[in-house]
This record gives structure tokens, C-alpha cells and sequence, in this order.
């Protein structure tokens, strides 16, 4: 009878001893409640062992939580309607302040996000959402991590993912980068024009000083359109040469005058043209 009685005790201590015993995964913390009181010491990875019926465990997880942000609606300080959307990563620190202070710090953390996010499109330009996001990612965090701290909870990073554009404002971007693009490559056409300009002045210069140059790069430029098997060949004409040759035909033409006057200074007359009146 007393070795019944005996069994029976410490089976109903076993089964007590093992509903008091827990275990704490190694990403967790558990905070005991014992009679609605959170007791001081955090149970760390491993066996956590409770008073039956008197202590009840909550399990914290430890792990960085990925949380995506919904895309955001809003207008840009230069007056663009655009769609944002981003993801924080975000940690609990201090498990007691997460169970304690707030209900549900997932919620807690990504209305927060949704605001700060909605705040930080409204203070931004459109530039800036494009190509400034780090600075932005900075003041989205410092925004969001200001009441997380609160909570036990630490804001690890915050990145925008997307940006969305009207489709208006696509096109007028796509303008303007098109016009940018051909304003860049005319400056750099211009620019090769000048220089090429100069070379051809130092060119020109090299060539009045060495006359026979000219009539070199004249050949040359023969011999490399005959190259190409041409049927017909265009041969420029110097200038200079032209000059010359009409140097020389005015000064034949005044020799030849010249050697007239004597002639017509012998006392004879040149004869008279008569019309038909005279007879």
C-alpha cells in the first residue's frame, strides 16, 4: 500500500516536473510572469525550468526582422506625385521593453515606418528621391528609431526600394536627358572644330613660309583620290596660282600697249569711220 502511494507521489511530482520545464531556442529569450509580474532575470538559450501552475513563459525573438514597407503615395516638395516604398530591418535589444511597453512592436514599427516614410517624401525634392537615397536612408532611420528605442527596439537599416513616376514625368525625364545628351555633343563637336581650326591655322602658316609645301600636300592629296580607282579625278586649283597668272597677263597686256603708242605718234591719222550719211 505504501509503495503505491509512494508510486503515485512521484509520478504526479514527474508529470508536475516536466510541465514546469521549458526550453529556450538560441535566437529566443524568455521572460517568466509569475503571478503577473515580470521576474528580473531573462532566461537565456537552453532548459528553463518553472513553478507549475504559479510562472508562464514568453518567448522573445532575438533575430533581425525583415519588414517591408507599402508603397507610400505622396507629393515631393517640388510639387511630383510619386509612389515610395521601402524595408526596415529592425531587432529587439531588451526583450522586457518589448513585451512590456508595447502591445505588438511589429505593428508598433511599421506604422512608423509608413509615416516617416510619408514625411520624408514630403521634405524631399525629386533629385534627391533619385539620386540622394543614402542620405535619405540616414534620415529615415534616425526618424523611426527615435520612438523604437522606447520599445527595446533597434532600427538596424532602412533602405527605399523603388520610387515610382508618372508616366508624364518619365517622358519629360527622358526629354531632358535626350536634350542634355546632344547639347553635350555639340559643345564636344565645337570644341574638335576649334581645334582643328588651330592646327589648320599653325598648318597654314608652316605652308606660307615653305611654298613648295603647298604644292607637296597638293600631290598628296592626288595621289590618295587616285587611290580609290576613280573614274574621275577633281584637281584643286591654288588660289595663289590664279593670283599669278592673272599678275602675269595684266602685266603682258600693259608691254603690249606700250609698244602701240610710237606707232600711232608719227603724224599719221587713224582713220575716220564714216557713216552712210556722208557718202
Amino acid at each position: 500500500m505504501l509503495v503505491e502511494i509512494f508510486s503515485a507521489i512521484v509520478a504526479v511530482g514527474a508529470v508536475g516536473l516536466a510541465s514546469g520545464v521549458r526550453v529556450v531556442r538560441q535566437y529566443e529569450r524568455g521572460l517568466v510572469y509569475r503571478f503577473g509580474r515580470v521576474r528580473p532575470k531573462v532566461r537565456e538559450a537552453g532548459i528553463a525550468f518553472l513553478v507549475p501552475g504559479v510562472d508562464r513563459l514568453q518567448k522573445v525573438n532575438m533575430q533581425i526582422i525583415t519588414m517591408p514597407v507599402p508603397a507610400q503615395d505622396g507629393i515631393t516638395r517640388d510639387n511630383v506625385t510619386v509612389r515610395v516604398d521601402a524595408v526596415v530591418y529592425f531587432k529587439v535589444i531588451d526583450p522586457v521593453l518589448a513585451a512590456v511597453n508595447v502591445q505588438d512592436y511589429r505593428s508598433a514599427v511599421g506604422q512608423v515606418a509608413q509615416t516617416s516614410l510619408r514625411s520624408i517624401i514630403g521634405k524631399s525634392d525629386l533629385d534627391d528621391l533619385l539620386s540622394n537615397r543614402e542620405r535619405l536612408n540616414e534620415g529615415l532611420e534616425l526618424m523611426i528609431d527615435s520612438p523604437a528605442l522606447d520599445w527595446g527596439i533597434q532600427i538596424d537599416r532602412v533602405e527605399i526600394k523603388d520610387v515610382a513616376l508618372p508616366e508624364t514625368m518619365k517622358r519629360s525625364m527622358s526629354r531632358q536627358a535626350e536634350a542634355e545628351r546632344e547639347r553635350r555633343a555639340r559643345v564636344i563637336s565645337a570644341d574638335g572644330e576649334l581645334q582643328a581650326s588651330h592646327k589648320l591655322s599653325q598648318a597654314a602658316a608652316a605652308m606660307a613660309d615653305t611654298p613648295a609645301a603647298l604644292q607637296l600636300r597638293l600631290l598628296e592629296t592626288v595621289v590618295q583620290v587616285a587611290a580609290e580607282k576613280n573614274s574621275t579625278l577633281v584637281l584643286p586649283f591654288p588660289v595663289e596660282l590664279l593670283r599669278f597668272l592673272d599678275a602675269a597677263t595684266k602685266d603682258a597686256g600693259g608691254q603690249q600697249s606700250h609698244r602701240v603708242e610710237p606707232e600711232a605718234s608719227n603724224g599719221s591719222q587713224p582713220p575716220v569711220p564714216r557713216s552712210p550719211e556722208d557718202g
